[in-house]
């Protein structure tokens, strides 16, 4: 691997990580030789991911977070800072999703994904940030949008509002932090199969849609994430700051 990409002797959190995208960069992360705190709600969601990191050489461990509660935040950092020190690199990719047509969401299913897909981007990326000033340290955070964040998709008002206010959530963050040395990039996932999504994609309708509307035909495989989250983690993409990179085989072209 070219050095640039090389995360050691660097401490990475990553929200959201007991499955799915998650998981996949905290041990692509662990990889390339990063710390790495696993955080969720439930530990006990983690414990294999943390083994699977350890037993693959690197070292991980797990800390609960509710990213939508800034005390629980405040804990999780207090236990990985105990542990590994200040942390540097920040995944923010907890998030969640409530399919609906606009006129049939609800304001509780409203709130609870923004909630989560915003503020809880605002939430763990201001204690980070401000962890990180104290510390006079400079660091990466990398914020997980959507293919949805630059298009729009039938039945997904809630949750293309909360990726776009995401990726202008990130560019903003970008501008702030930049005189402290801390970068603030994002993704833009297109569609992956996860634990969320499995049976709609193993399902007749979600093939046609994988055919049909997807450019690439295919859905993306997980550790395709990974490179483009190491380019923004690492100092390979030091001079790259407030962008969202989109990471879906061109989908995001085809987006109305």
């Amino acid at each position: 691997m070219n050095p640039n990409f090389r995360l050691d002797g660097k401490i990475a959190l990553v929200t959201g990580a007991s499955s799915g995208i998650g998981a996949a960069l905290a041990a692509g992360l662990a990889e390339a030789g990063a710390k790495v705190v696993l955080a969720a709600r439930r530990v006990e969601k983690l414990q294999g991911n943390v083994e699977q990191i350890q037993n693959n050489g690197g070292e991980a461990m797990a800390v609960a977070m509710d990213v939508t509660d800034k005390a629980s935040i405040e804990t999780a950092f207090d236990q990985a800072e105990a542990t590994f020190g200040t942390v540097d690199i920040i995944i923010n990719n907890a998030g969640v999703a409530d399919p609906k047509p606009f006129i049939k969401t609800e304001d509780e299913s409203f709130d609870w994904v923004m909630d989560t897909n915003v503020k809880g981007v605002w939430n763990v990326g201001q204690v980070a940030s401000k962890r990180l000033i104290k510390a006079e340290k400079p660091g990466s955070i990398i914020n997980v949008a959507s293919v949805l964040a630059f298009g729009a998709a039938f039945g997904y008002s809630a949750y293309a509002t909360s990726k776009g206010a995401v990726l202008q959530l990130t560019r903003s963050m970008a501008l702030d932090l930049m005189k402290f040395g801390i970068r603030v990039n994002g993704i833009a996932p297109g569609w992956f199969k996860t634990e969320m999504n499995e049976a709609f994609f193993n399902s007749e309708e979600g093939q046609y849609y994988v055919k049909k509307q997807i450019p690439a035909r295919r859905l993306g495989e997980l550790p395709e994430l990974i490179g483009p989250v190491l380019l923004l983690a690492s100092d390979a993409g030091s001079y790259i700051n407030g962008t969202v990179l989109p990471v879906d085989g061109a989908h995001h072209t085809a987006l109305v």
